[in-house]
């Protein structure tokens, strides 16, 4: 089965003119699934993840359990779901394609994953690229974030864009791939 046939869509969905496309049909099918995981897992070069909410997190927390070097994965939620003390916190305008919005990620989350010489190196999941603003906004807010680490101080680099599925037409792939590669399991 190829992977395109999994996917389902909804026009008009969750506004008028918007084509949804939904990758929950990948959690109906244990091989289907594993197989997902695992091209994922080919692509991915860094040992943390940024997973913006929801769908994301279905796809990236199952690389923790493979042989891809994947060792952290950060949750990057909606306002008012991650717990934070001081300026652990920290938001992110982002734009996407039927309006703006914001999301949050805590420092804390990339200080517990793996640096070197300096540099935390994260991979940004995503499970659809449409215009790129969401993975637009996450690289963007990663790049200007330092992280202190036992006094010392880090700086953030996205090595690469990861998504299921692209919507070829709207250029994101345009906007992030001068940001760093971007890398599509199914072209639509």
């Amino acid at each position: 089965m190829e992977f395109k046939d999994v996917l389902k869509f909804y026009p008009n969905f969750p506004s008028e003119g918007i084509n949804f496309v939904d990758i929950m049909p990948f959690l109906q099918d244990r091989k289907v699934f594993s197989d997902l995981i695992a091209e994922i897992g080919k692509l991915v070069t860094a040992p943390s993840v940024a997973a913006p909410e929801a769908r994301a997190f279905l796809f990236s927390t199952p690389l923790l359990l493979t042989d891809c070097g994947v060792t952290n994965v950060i949750p990057f939620r909606k306002k008012g779901k991650l717990p934070h003390s001081g300026d652990d916190l920290q938001r992110i305008e982002i734009m996407k394609e039927y309006g703006p919005d914001r999301i949050y990620f805590r420092k804390s989350d990339i200080a517990a994953g793996e640096s070197e010489n300096g540099v935390f190196r994260i991979t940004v999941l995503d499970d659809v690229l449409a215009t790129g603003g969401t993975a637009e906004g996450i690289a963007h807010a990663l790049g200007a974030t330092r992280i202190k680490v036992r006094g010392e101080e880090y700086r953030i680099e996205v090595a690469e864009f990861i998504f299921i599925a692209e919507l070829d037409g709207l250029n994101g792939r345009g906007r992030l791939s001068q940001i760093a590669p971007v890398h599509t399991i199914i072209h639509i």
